[in-house]
């Protein structure tokens, strides 16, 4: 039952990545970019989405557990530290190059198309060369005692 609704909690926001466009690269990029043709649409659909998230929020964390899982999977940290600015950089400049991030990505693979599909390798390679070099040293950083910002 949690996987199904897994499934239909990720299709229903891919759709709602379609419906807004924001699951074509050239919107996003458009939005991205502050001259030319500006495109102020993915501003109203992140607005909204924060109010929704907002509301959502407040009234989920009111329950003892989520209706699907044992207990709330929240973030174990809240130290700021280089690793997550860096990653964070990382990731924006990512999107602005590619227009895509990892949601619009998968919706775009889904649709077959073929710059998603190469994001898509791009992203994975990333994650891998991350668990085999910076993850090990970042590891190793944690466990002497590293301090966030």
């Amino acid at each position: 039952m949690k996987a199904f609704f897994g499934l239909f909690a990720g299709t229903l926001f891919g759709a709602g990545l379609v419906v807004s466009g924001m699951a074509e690269p050239e919107r996003v990029l458009a939005f991205l970019t502050l001259s030319g043709d500006w495109e102020p649409a993915l501003a109203f659909v992140m607005g909204s989405a924060l109010i929704v998230t907002a509301i959502c929020y407040r009234l989920t964390m009111r329950r003892e557990h989520p209706l699907f899982d044992a207990s709330f999977h929240l973030p174990a940290s809240t130290v700021i530290d280089i690793r997550l600015v860096l990653g964070s950089a990382i990731f924006g400049v990512g999107w602005g190059v590619a227009g895509y991030c990892p949601g619009p990505a998968i919706v775009g693979a889904m649709l077959m198309d073929l710059r998603a599909l190469v994001f898509i390798g791009a992203f994975l390679g990333g994650l891998l060369l991350f668990e085999l070099t910076l993850n090990r040293a970042g590891t190793s950083a944690v466990q002497s005692g590293s301090r966030g910002v």
